[in-house]
């Protein structure tokens, strides 16, 4: 028999060989194709009385990433159209599509005949939930190869019999804190945990893999045979008695209840494990449709996957613009952002020219690759070999001449215009013509930093988050006179250095800086209200932000705020920025020299490690505290959601961010916006125009304008519209 994705080769000794290699894909994963290919080959190999088992492997790279979560989105796009006409049927359907792969993968593990899985690469998912249902794991001992089963990132979780087998293979602690945090596992720590049988030089993977089955590897699995004992012991004994209570507290300390898939996980692992196999998968299927029909499932499948999938392969890429492949890029400014965007460019493999004033600050900067390299090597994650490979492609130096023949410079000097001007004229004086020039500017409008450029067609805004090495997205900032090309290198450049790339129009904070000041400056109006500090850091956290809005401050800086806040106010008037916030920073900065964690001393204090960092207590003597049993919690999390969410409505109307994938991909990525709703605007759509700009109306009146729904979203609620109706990334919309 033939198939499309995979070929089958039995060799003397009756083993056949399953080899997955999808011919129109760099990564294998799970579509509707491949699994009713999967399902012929186990009635192949049991068919066969020649063959004695049956060894699953890429031809890849990888092994996979798992199901193709598209595959998803149609399944829960077909369910929403059903369900308008026959919910019962929509549901079962949805109940079934669940249980496809449960069952296939059922039916390989009870066919009769003995399968090993062959792990040579990155294993995710349903591929690692399909070797799990394998009598047998053999992974390559190679740093390419990470197993895990990563579905809650995505506000789903491993349906596919992976909360059944993990705790039946190791403890319940482990397997929980595997499947609720979706952690990556090395070779070495998942043979630790009893899911993998063997690990073998990558060239002897195969062969290690048909060793067993030769060696009469039985042909049932551990859970189906006669006297079969939970590792660790069941959940009904004095170690469940220890485990079961704290792992849910912990779980509703971690996620306060705004993940519904990691709930679920706890109840399927506890539930099944109380109960035969079968009925076991069962329950897992119920609960994997009811997470499928959540709000959440949807908007974290379509943001942090689909979305995000789509920006990282460049879907705002202009067209007919030609790939380009970089020789060489300079950084201009040897600081802590140029340094790191020296170290991720290296780290790509691309030379750099770091270039400051002097050589001694430029090898300064190189130094800092060095330290994050030193950090790498001292956690087992980098060779010594990696660090001098990564050093050798940064180039310090105080001449601009060494600029000539780099395709991209990126500017990242001081946050002033005299500075940026000179640096700006100083390297096109060497640059070829078709050299792009970007600047690393985090508050001055793109269009007037152009106007420095002999060629503002070359012109661009490229603005990275710090720590450049560790923040997974980079704004794109069009000038008014940026053309394709530039916008084409800098998302080509992006990619290069495997960041997500969003594409922003020109304005006053571009996109991120907007949203993040809304935040902070409410928390600012909270703590004058006379909220207790505390209050306001928890809400946010229970809100599902990862970092309170005081902590944000510290760590950007309180002085830093307050420059912003004067240069608002010098560039827009008195009326830009609240007089009473001005009056609390000032105080901070002025009176306490309180400037954030760089100092020791902010919103918060810093002592010694291993001390932890705790609110300073003369917070609560700058203004009248409110009893926190007079303050309404409940509204403190839609204060912070709902002003950060209007700001980026505004950004909308405004045509600053023009894809809503942006906006809410962007939003996530650069400050971890409450990443249960799928970002900003999927927060909106998720609750409902109309019952949003009411929502907004109500906080309006009670806390001002910064709560005042823009005419877009106004017009929206009363159309019954939603953000990707209304700007459908993909052409649809009327």
């Amino acid at each position: 028999m033939t198939y499309r994705n995979f070929t089958v080769e039995t060799d003397a000794d009756g083993i056949a060989l399953v080899t997955w290699d999808m011919p129109d894909r760099s990564m294998n994963v799970f579509t509707e194709e491949v699994m009713d290919e999967l399902d012929r080959i186990i009635d192949q190999v049991v068919a066969d009385t020649a063959v004695k088992g049956a060894v699953i492997t890429s031809g890849k790279e990888t092994f996979s990433g798992g199901a193709d979560l598209t595959m998803l989105k149609r399944q829960l796009e077909r369910f929403h159209a059903e369900r308008a006409k026959d919910p019962e049927a929509a549901t079962k359907m949805l109940f079934e599509g669940a249980g496809r792969m449960t069952w296939l993968w059922r039916k390989l593990e009870t066919c009769g005949k003995p399968f090993v899985s062959a792990i040579n690469g990155t294993c995710m998912g349903g591929a690692f939930e399909l070797s799990l249902a394998c009598h047998a794991r053999v992974a390559a001992d190679s740093e390419a190869v990470r197993m895990a089963l990563p579905e809650v990132k995505v506000g789903i979780f491993p349906g596919a019999g992976g909360t059944q087998r993990v705790p039946r293979l190791t403890d319940q602690q482990q397997a929980l804190q595997m499947l609720t945090s979706g952690q990556n596992l090395t070779p070495q720590k998942a043979k630790a945990m009893g899911l993998i049988t063997e690990i073998a030089p990558p060239k002897k993977l195969v062969e290690t893999a048909k060793a067993l089955i030769k060696g009469g590897l039985s042909p049932v699995a551990p859970w189906d045979q006669k006297g079969f004992k939970l590792p660790g012991g069941p959940v009904y004994s004095v170690a469940g008695a220890n485990l079961w209570p704290p792992a849910i507290a912990i779980l509703r300390r971690e996620t306060y209840g705004n993940y519904p898939a990691a709930t679920a996980i706890l109840k399927c692992v506890y539930e099944g494990l109380l109960v035969p196999f079968d009925t076991a998968l069962r329950i897992e299927q119920r609960y994997f449709t009811e997470i499928m029909q959540s709000k959440e499932a949807a908007a974290m499948i379509r943001s942090l996957f689909v979305s995000l999938q789509e920006l990282n392969k460049g879907a705002r890429r202009p067209e007919g613009v030609p790939q380009t492949r970089f020789k060489k890029i300079g950084v201009l400014g040897a600081g802590f952002m140029g340094a790191g965007i020296a170290y991720v460019t290296a780290k790509a493999g691309i030379p750099v020219v770091l270039l400051d004033r002097d050589v001694e600050s430029a090898e300064k900067g190189k130094a800092h690759s060095a330290g994050i390299m030193d950090g790498l090597i001292k956690k087992g994650r980098a060779k010594p070999e990696d660090k001098d490979r990564l050093l050798s492609l940064i180039a310090p130096t105080a001449d601009y001449a060494a600029l000539d023949g780099c395709d991209l410079v990126i500017e990242a000097v001081f946050e002033d215009s005299g500075v940026k001007k000179a640096a700006t004229e100083q390297a096109e004086a060497v640059l070829k013509s078709s050299a792009v020039f970007a600047s690393n500017t985090s508050t001055i409008p793109i269009t007037a930093l152009a106007k420095n450029s002999a060629r503002p067609k070359n012109f661009i805004g490229i603005h990275f988050f710090s720590p450049v090495d560790k923040m997974m997205l980079v704004e794109i900032i069009l000038g008014k006179k940026t053309g394709d090309k530039a916008l084409a290198r800098a998302i080509d450049y992006v990619r290069a250095i495997k960041k997500t790339p969003i594409v922003v129009n020109d304005t006053r904070g571009f996109y991120v800086n907007r949203c993040v000041l809304r935040y902070m400056s409410e928390a600012y109006k909270m703590l004058i209200e006379g909220v207790p500090a505390v209050m306001i850091e928890n809400a946010a956290k229970a809100a599902g932000m990862p970092v309170g809005p005081l902590a944000l401050t510290d760590e950007t800086a309180i002085d830093l705020a307050q420059k912003i806040m004067k240069q608002t106010v010098r560039d827009l008037g008195d009326k830009a920025v609240d007089p009473k916030q001005m009056e609390l920073i000032d105080t901070l900065v002025d009176k306490f020299d309180r400037k954030g964690r760089k100092n020791g001393k902010g919103f918060y204090d810093y002592p010694a490690k291993p001390a932890k960092k705790k609110l300073w207590p003369g917070l609560k003597d700058l203004f009248p505290q409110k009893k926190p049993e007079d303050v309404d919690f409940e509204e403190l999390k839609q204060r912070l959601l709902a002003v950060i969410a209007l700001e980026a409505a505004r950004v909308m109307e405004e045509k600053i961010v023009t894809d809503p994938r942006e906006a809410d991909v962007g939003s996530i990525l650069a400050f971890g916006f409450a990443p249960y709703t799928g970002g900003t605007l999927s927060y909106i759509d998720g609750i409902g125009a109309k019952k949003f700009v009411k929502l907004a109306k109500d906080l309006q009146k009670k806390y001002g304008a910064e709560f005042k729904a823009p005419k877009l979203l106004a017009d929206m609620a009363e159309k019954d519209d939603s953000f990707y109706r209304r700007f459908d990334p993909y052409g649809k919309a009327a």
